[in-house]
C-alpha cells in the first residue's frame, strides 16, 4: 500500500481502498455463505441417517412399532375444575375425536364427589390402564388428581387442566348455582329461587360465598390425602405446586384459554389437531355461559382478599399462571399481532456408529 499511495494519485489511491473493502465484504459474505451451506448440509445428512436408523428398526420390526403403538395408547385425563371454562374445552374433544379418532369419555362421580374411595380409585386406575377398546383415550370430570404411580402403574397418564382467577370462579359458579346457563337453560339449578346478589351474599356473611369456597382449585390439583381437604393448609399449596409442574402436561388458565388449545395441538396432535381453528369459528366451544351473573363490587372484593384462603388460592392461581407463560413464551413467536408456533428447533448430528 505504501508503494501504491507513491505511484496513485489520491483519487485512484481512495477508489483503490473502496475497491479492496468491497472486495473483503464479498468474501466475507461469501464464507458466512458457506457456513451456512454447510450447516445445512450438516443438518440434511443428520436427518438422512436418523431416517435409515429408523428404517432399519421398522425392517427389524421394532422401534416404528412401539412408536405406532405408543401413540395409540395414550391416555389424557382432563380432571377438571367447576367454572373454569371446562365444558367449553371439553366440547371441542368431543367435536375433534370421530375426526381425529379417538374416544372420549366422562367421569360422573356421584353427587361430583372429586374424591374417591379406594376401592373406587383402584377400579379407576386398572379402567384407564387396561380398557384398550378406548385407546386412545380423553377422560374427563370434576375429580381431584389421583396419582397412578401409588398402584403400580408404569405408564401413567397424561393430565392437563385448566384454573381460574379464584374470586371470579366463585363469582361464576354461585350465580351458576341460581340462574344456571345457556348449556342447558331448562335445567333446575340447586339454588333456583334466591335472588341474593354476590355483593348482598357477602354483606351478610352467608355461606355459599365465604372464603371457605374459594378453596377449591388447590385441592383439585393436590389430590386424595385428607391434607389436602383442609381448608387454608399449607402443605396443601405446596403439594399442589408440586403436582402442577411434576404430574401435568400443561395447566392453563380460564383467561388465556385459546392460547392453552394453541400449545396442546402443538405439542398433542393426535388428538388436538384442528383444536385452535375449531375454537375460534366452531359454536359449540362457546356455548356455555353463566347467566344473570353481576361483576362484584370493589369492596366485596377487598372484603374477601382480606382471607388468607384467598391469599393461598391466589398465589397457586399466579403461580399457574406463571407457569404458562413460560411455557407458552417457549413455544410461541408474535408476529402482527397473531401467535404463531415455533418450528422444530433441534435436530441430531454426530450419530455413531455411521450407516453403510
Amino acid at each position: 500500500m505504501g508503494l501504491l499511495r507513491i505511484m496513485l494519485p489520491p483519487k485512484l489511491q481512495l477508489l483503490a481502498v473502496l475497491a479492496f473493502g468491497v472486495s473483503v465484504l464479498f468474501l466475507e459474505n461469501q464464507i458466512q455463505k458457506l457456513e451456512e451451506s454447510r450447516g445445512k448440509l450438516e443438518r440434511a445428512i443428520a436427518k438422512h441417517e436418523v431416517r435409515e436408523i429408523e428404517q432399519r428398526h421398522t425392517v427389524d420390526g421394532s422401534r416404528s412399532d412401539v412408536i405406532l403403538d405408543e401413540d395409540e395408547n395414550v391416555v389424557i385425563i382432563y380432571n377438571r375444575v367447576p367454572k373454569t371454562a371446562s365444558t367449553s374445552f371439553t366440547n371441542i374433544a368431543y367435536d375433534l375425536c370421530a375426526r381425529n379418532k379417538y374416544h372420549v369419555l366422562h367421569i360422573n362421580t356421584t353427587k361430583n364427589n372429586p374424591v374417591m374411595s379406594l376401592q373406587d380409585q383402584v377400579r379407576f386406575v386398572k379402567n384407564v390402564t387396561s380398557w384398550k377398546e378406548m385407546k386412545p383415550g380423553f377422560y374427563h370430570g370434576h375429580i381431584s388428581f389421583l396419582d397412578f404411580a401409588k398402584f403400580g402403574v408404569k405408564k401413567k397418564p397424561i393430565y392437563i387442566n385448566v384454573i381460574r382467577d379464584p374470586i371470579e370462579r366463585l363469582v361464576s359458579y354461585y350465580y351458576f348455582l341460581r340462574f344456571g346457563d345457556d348449556y342447558r337453560p331448562g335445567l333446575r339449578r340447586r339454588k333456583q329461587g334466591d335472588k341474593k346478589t354476590f355483593d348482598e351474599c357477602v354483606a351478610a356473611g352467608g355461606s355459599d360465598c365465604a372464603p371457605e369456597k374459594l378453596w377449591l382449585q388447590i385441592p383439585f390439583f393436590c389430590g386424595h390425602s385428607s391434607e389436602c381437604w383442609n381448608v387454608g393448609s399449607r402443605w396443601a399449596l405446596e403439594q399442589a405446586k408440586y403436582n402442577l409442574i411434576n404430574e401435568y402436561f400443561l395447566v392453563g388458565v380460564t383467561e388465556e384459554l385459546e392460547d392453552f388449545i394453541m400449545l396442546l395441538e402443538a405439542a398433542l396432535p393426535r388428538f388436538f389437531r384442528g383444536a385452535s381453528e375449531l375454537y375460534r369459528t366452531g359454536k359449540k366451544s362457546h356455548l356455555r355461559k353463566t347467566t344473570e351473573k353481576k361483576l362484584p363490587t370493589k369492596e366485596t372484593i377487598a372484603k374477601l382478599q382480606q382471607s388468607e384462603i384467598w391469599k393461598m388460592e391466589n398465589e397457586f392461581y399466579e403461580f399457574a399462571l406463571e407457569q404458562f407463560q413460560f411455557v407458552r413464551a417457549h413455544a410461541v413467536r408474535e408476529k402482527d399481532g397473531e401467535l404463531y408456533i415455533l418450528a422444530q428447533n433441534f435436530f441430531y448430528e454426530k450419530i455413531y456408529p455411521k450407516s453403510n
